[in-house]
């Protein structure tokens, strides 16, 4: 039988899961998918936790103790989503290790109501990174102008960054000088480069949701030609971008000194469409040193389905140059896109906070009144803990 995630894997692109639950920790699911599907990899986000606490008991003892102890929501969302972190770096470090520190990370994200305040950002970066204790931690933050001087600054103190919410090429190029700011200050600071990773997530399916949307509009023929293609062009024209500056004279002394490049993640890689393959942003995007950072249900449709064809992006260039000269006439503003996507994906990381907030709120209500003795749940997940390294 065919193991196309290996063929994947071995053309390399890093295969993660775009998802995090303790359902999924405490299962042994997430070991079988690193065991049994190449996974080397996790990224999370407000919502995937949001999520993850609606729907499972698993965090039922957890919430019970700090539930009794008084903890405050807030306090107890970072003691519940860092637990599962914890959880899932240890579960991840075969990987890491196997790779010399390239892969096996998982990601967490600040706090996404602070996308605009840089100071308060890069604190939060700190204590995450204090708290959760994992050499193969990432912090995500988002790629905003407040975002960008954060990056660095988290960089420089020797942490490693998951940029997340890229869309378009020129905040890309920040990003990337960014990052090489953060780690000339990190050498200069005395840090062991090559403890410090970092990958720039660029967002794909989201911007041909947007683009469509804008071409149905148009209405013309031309314009609905042009569906489907714009997100992977824009990703094609970032690891251009990213070739560029990992060529340059000035990474090659960052390398020289022990450093690696921060790799291209494509993130939002399933599709919203489904007239279009279930696995398009996963085959057309394959590169030496790229992240696809997937759902388990594009992971498996790649598995039984995709196929790997050596680098489909190099290349590629001028056809994706074509294609956003096709879309500027056909009067779609890609710039006005960008602006468009990176508010909305902040709007939608902090409600989903916000929702996150208050099922715990409530669920610590629910826990407090039902506080007295200890149940077979309570006491048996001192195992969990054990596993997970972490305390509540």
């Amino acid at each position: 039988m065919t193991d196309r995630l290996g063929e994947l894997s071995a053309a390399g692109v890093a295969i993660w899961l775009d998802d995090l639950s303790r359902v999924r920790l405490s299962s042994g699911g997430l070991d079988q998918l690193r065991r049994e599907k190449h996974l080397v990899g996790v990224t999370s986000n407000p919502t995937i936790f949001a999520k993850a606490l609606s729907d499972a008991n698993e965090y039922n003892w957890q919430l019970r103790d700090l539930a009794v102890r008084g903890v405050d929501v807030e306090e107890s969302v970072r003691m519940l989503t860092t637990y599962d972190v914890r959880w899932a770096c240890d579960v991840m470090r075969p990987a890491y290790d196997a790779s010399a520190g390239i892969d096996g990370r998982v990601s967490i994200e600040v706090d996404p109501r602070l996308a605009h305040e840089t100071e308060k950002t890069v604190a939060e970066a700190g204590a995450l990174w204090w708290l959760i204790d994992r050499p193969n931690l990432f912090i995500k933050i988002p790629a905003t102008e407040a975002g960008l001087p954060a990056i660095t600054a988290t960089l420089a103190q020797g942490i490693s960054v998951n940029v997340t919410l890229i869309f378009g090429l020129d905040r890309y190029s920040q990003v990337m000088d960014a990052f090489l700011d953060g780690m000339e200050q990190a050498k200069a600071n005395g840090h062991d480069l090559s403890k410090i990773g970092s990958v720039a997530s660029f967002f794909v399916s989201r911007v041909d949701t947007e683009v469509d949307k804008r071409l149905e509009k148009v209405g013309s023929d031309e314009a609905k030609a042009l569906r489907g293609k714009a997100a992977v062009a824009n990703a094609r024209l970032a690891y251009e971008r990213y070739g560029k500056v990992f060529s340059s004279d000035r990474w090659q002394a960052l390398a020289d000194a022990g450093a690696h490049p921060q790799r291209p993640l494509w993130a939002s890689t399933s599709t919203k469409n489904p007239d279009y393959r279930d696995v398009i942003y996963v085959e057309e995007l394959i590169a030496p040193g790229t992240v696809n950072t997937m759902p388990e249900s594009v992971i498996n449709a790649f598995a039984d389905h995709g196929e790997t064809r050596p680098d489909t992006i190099t290349g590629s260039y001028d056809d994706a140059r074509k294609v956003f000269t096709d879309l500027t006439a056909a009067g779609v503003d890609m710039d006005d896109v960008v602006l468009v996507l990176e508010r909305e994906g902040v709007e939608k990381f902090e409600a989903s906070w916000l929702e996150l907030l208050d099922g715990v709120r409530k669920s610590l209500e629910s826990a407090a009144q039902g506080a007295g003795t200890p149940g077979k749940a309570a006491r048996g997940n001192a195992k969990a803990a054990q596993q997970a390294g972490g305390n509540a």
